[in-house]
């Protein structure tokens, strides 16, 4: 071992001057504060996808960067978005003489343990933050090992030297949830969510669960500001359309920086008819477009609860945790997500409310391929669908009264 770290120091190597700095990342990220740059603003009534608005966030932070974030998608490259954060960098893959400003690696094909096990490692000096991206089907389950490895890394890392933070890596688990096309029950995974979130040590590892693509930027800048080791963004394929949030009345996209957030309003001035909590872009477009104007055409007071990160809401004070959403809103809530319900009992714990949630796997089976449309009706979380089973849950909830802390 001497001998090998004597032959390597006799080639005097040195960072090269131009090289990364992932400084001005971290400090763009802590100063962000929901603020999105101009550049990465998005039209109301423009059609994009969230995959493409990460894309464009990680494309930013790499500049700012000088080329921090390396990339690996095996042939997802372009398909997962995961490209548009090595546009301005040199085309092809990085090769340390002939192709050294390329931030983009070729890592053995179609293989996520392999591109996560190197990107972990190469995030784990610190120069650099590795960024891998594949279906999330296949990067959560196969990235699970290298992301508790790394985690464990470190942890000791942090156990010798306590004021040093994490070395992030971001693991991309894109084309999430059942909106994934015609590759069916194999890509199209619900239940990739359940792998990573809440399964690491608090401060760890960070998902997040954006809905609509103006929630990457504050999502992605909250989760590097507080430097947990590993950070998965979960997004979806299909373009959807860029929504007027202040016209309809529903909460800013910044507010999505807390993890858990009221999404809209129940009127105060009228006894409240329930708490729905949505998780994941599928279910929640399909909310806001398709069942919210049914439950406003029936006039019920709803109150509705975004999750868009479960750990970026554990990292809150227990104060601010209570305030945003109180164990009586938890014990009222029925939920409605595009993911396993486990992924709900945080969020909704009463027996009525959990047996009335809506999930992809009500009908006991994987669900079929086809279009999202058909896919989330198979399911029964097409907007109708959510509309009458909220309506159902509305009227049991005044059978049986609830509790006066979540009117």
């Amino acid at each position: 071992m001497s001998e090998s770290q004597e032959r390597l120091q006799r080639h005097l190597r040195r960072p090269r001057e131009d090289g990364p700095d992932l400084d001005p990342l971290f400090e763009t990220a802590a100063e962000a504060a929901g603020k999105v740059p101009a550049e990465l603003a998005l039209e109301v009534g423009s059609q994009t996808t969230l995959r493409a608005a990460l894309g464009d966030v990680l494309k930013l932070l790499n500049t700012k960067s000088n080329g921090g974030l390396m990339v690996a998608s095996a042939d997802l490259v372009g398909s997962t978005s995961v490209g548009n954060a090595v546009a301005g960098f040199p085309k092809g893959y990085f090769h340390a003489t002939s192709n050294p400003g390329s931030r983009l690696l070729s890592i053995g094909g179609i293989c996520e343990d392999a591109a996560t096990g190197l990107l972990s490692g190469l995030s784990a000096y610190g120069r650099h933050i590795g960024v891998g991206s594949s279906y999330a089907a296949f990067l959560a389950p196969l990235g699970h090992i290298a992301a508790r490895l790394h985690a464990i890394g470190n942890q000791a890392r942090r156990s010798l030297s306590p004021d040093e933070p994490n070395k992030p890596v971001i693991f991309v688990c894109a084309h999430a949830g059942l909106k994934t096309g015609e590759d069916g029950p194999t890509h199209a995974d619900p239940q990739a969510l359940q792998l990573l979130q809440q399964n690491f040590p608090t401060g760890t590892m960070v998902t997040l669960t954006p809905w609509d693509p103006q929630e990457l930027w504050p999502l992605m800048t909250t989760a590097l500001a507080h430097r947990p080791a590993v950070i998965a963004p979960f997004v979806t394929r299909p373009a959807e359309t860029v929504i007027d949030r202040l016209e309809r009345g529903l909460a800013p996209a910044s507010a999505a920086t807390t993890g858990v957030y009221e999404l809209l309003h129940a009127d105060p001035v009228r006894p409240c008819d329930g708490t729905i909590v949505l998780q994941g872009s599928g279910v929640t477009y399909a909310f806001v477009e398709e069942a919210l104007p049914l439950i406003e055409q029936e006039g019920l007071n709803r109150r509705v609860i975004y999750i868009a990160s479960t750990e970026l809401f554990d990292l809150l004070p227990t104060a601010d945790q209570e305030r945003i959403y109180p164990q009586a809103l938890a014990d009222d809530a029925m939920g409605i997500t595009g993911f396993t319900l486990p992924t709900l009992y945080r969020w909704v714990s009463s027996k009525l409310g959990r047996e009335m949630s809506l999930y992809p796997f009500m009908q006991g089976h994987y669900l079929g391929s086809g279009q999202a449309e058909a896919v989330l009706r198979e399911a029964g979380l097409d907007g109708r669908s959510q509309f009458e089973e909220i309506r159902r849950y509305v009227n049991e909830r005044r059978r049986i009264g609830p509790s006066d802390d979540s009117r």
